[in-house]
């Protein structure tokens, strides 16, 4: 389901550019190792300022997602 979301979430900002601050934390989450070089500053610091509000579900799958990123 997450690659799902991914996948979908990036076809959309390929052709409408990224509005991260309207995205959910979760589509946020998914994201990671999706992103631009050039929109990746925008991206990180909206993801950084969002950090504190995250579930501590949201916050397990946002490691996971940072570990498979590096890969």
């Amino acid at each position: 389901m997450g690659k799902t979301v991914a996948f979908l979430l990036s076809l959309s900002l390929a052709f409408a550019g990224a509005n991260f601050s309207s995205m959910s934390n979760e589509e946020l989450i998914a994201l990671i190792g999706y992103i631009k070089p050039s929109e990746q500053a925008e991206y990180n610091r909206i993801l950084k300022m969002r950090e504190d509000s995250f579930t501590p579900k949201e916050k397990v799958q946002l490691e996971k997602n940072r570990k498979k990123a590096k890969k």
